[in-house]
């Protein structure tokens, strides 16, 4: 999984996916790719207080090997769909 987005992530520095995140779940993983190649990722935090968010980042810092620093937000903070821009470590 991710290995279009960790081969962008290498050689440019940075990388973009869509994610939808479906919080409240048994586990943190990656559910599934959808048609338009969002990245369906149940969470199983509690959507309140920024709990999703924040394990949907260390899900994400985790999987790319990069520090939780380098993993934003850039829209749908408070959505399921969100952007999210991911950057190699310095």
């Amino acid at each position: 999984m991710f290995k279009k987005e960790k081969k962008s992530l290498e050689e440019k520095g940075e990388t973009y996916l869509k994610v939808k995140a479906n919080p409240n779940s048994g586990k943190t993983e990656v559910a599934g790719i959808l048609d338009d190649d969002t990245i369906k990722i149940n969470i199983k935090a509690v959507p309140e207080k920024g709990k999703a968010n924040k394990e949907l980042i260390k899900f994400l810092a985790k999987e790319f090997s990069i520090s939780k620093d380098n993993v934003n937000i850039i829209s749908g903070g408070f959505d399921r769909v969100k952007l999210i821009k991911l950057t190699k470590n310095s």
